[in-house]
């Protein structure tokens, strides 16, 4: 695509960043760009993220900016999107390619982080820790009783993994050398035999999955055809022992039928770190003691963050400045640059 409103010759490529990140990352984009940023941290509203895009060739996003057609309308420079996530359901992929807009994001340098939160979550759903931990601090524990916060079993357990990318991969090596698990697993496509024998998995029908885990957990990303994958029919198939730990996207499960199934007991327990219409979570999931809760933190270590947001500004400086980005989302736009 021609961008018809492109800086002058020799100019220095303008970037915003949308959201406050790591000084030292500000610093790298500044060495090669005019970088507007927002380390003040402000909750810009759309008008406002319009508003400042217009006239800048390069955007840093954080997974809650949505990048649409509207967006790429008003902003006729924009080149690249470098989105710090490795989910990018806040682009419109299909009219950024449109638009010849680059979009990019950041998989690999989360794998192993969000894997051992996806495990600590499971962990904790199935042994009530937030539920007991509220008991204590509230003051209730007086005696000890045989039944006293009984959860589930992990070890020898049967682990489902519904979505078995690098993540789900990561979570099923946990399991089966860590816990001695069972894994099964459900895709899109089935994975190499060495890939299965790595991860001890094996493949089975999504109906298959939901019946047998004990411990089912979602690592899918979310799409059009995601949405809902797991809804009340769903949740129906699964054992009234089962846990369900979702740490992929909103969206993907219909909240309010879990909140449901687990106020009536259907299911054992969730552990949820993303939601529906996030930063909301579903009024039916806070009061309920069988959920345990966290606010989008799967890939939350300082170590992982940094990476993430050197590998977005990286993709920046590598497109706009070299015409090469290193994890292009959509790279058929490179073929028409």
């Amino acid at each position: 695509m021609t961008h018809d409103t492109d800086s002058p010759p020799g100019a220095r490529p303008r970037v915003l960043v949308a959201r406050a990140i790591f000084p030292e990352i500000i610093e790298t984009l500044r060495k090669h760009f005019e970088v507007e940023d927002n380390q003040a941290d402000e909750a810009w509203s759309r008008e406002e993220l319009l508003a400042r895009l217009k006239g800048k060739q390069g955007a840093f996003t954080t997974g809650g900016e949505r990048i649409d057609a509207e967006v790429l309308a008003a902003c006729p420079q924009l080149r690249i999107c470098a989105n710090m996530a490795v989910g990018y359901n806040n682009f419109d992929i299909q009219a950024m390619t449109a638009a010849g807009v680059l979009a990019t994001n950041t998989p690999d340098v989360l794998t192993e982080t969000t894997a051992d939160f996806g495990f600590a979550l499971l962990m904790a759903t199935a042994r009530r820790l937030t539920e007991s931990e509220h008991f204590l601090r509230a003051g209730r524990w007086g005696k000890w009783s045989y039944d006293m916060f009984a959860g589930q079993d992990v070890h020898g357990s049967t682990l489902g993994i519904l979505g078995m990318g690098r993540i789900g991969q990561g979570i099923a090596r946990r399991g089966a050398h860590g816990f001695g698990m069972k894994v099964i697993y459900h895709n899109r496509s089935r994975l190499s035999p060495e890939l299965e024998a790595e991860c001890k998995a094996s493949y089975v029908s999504k109906d298959e999955l939901l019946r047998r885990a004990d411990h089912l957990v979602l690592v899918l990303p979310y799409s059009p055809q995601s949405h809902h994958a797991i809804g009340a029919a769903e949740i129906a198939l699964m054992k009234p022992t089962a846990t369900l730990v979702n740490i992929a996207r909103g969206g993907i499960v219909d909240d309010a039928a879990l909140a449901q199934a687990l106020r009536e007991k259907r299911i054992f327990a969730a552990g949820l770190d993303v939601f529906e219409g996030e930063p909301r979570v579903h009024p039916g999931l806070l009061d309920l003691p069988n959920v345990v809760l966290s606010p989008h933190i799967a890939s939350a270590t300082v170590p992982t963050r940094l990476a993430m947001a050197r590998l977005a500004a990286d993709n920046l400086v590598a497109f706009l400045v070299r015409g090469e980005p290193l994890t292009p989302i959509n790279p058929q736009v490179l073929a028409r640059a």
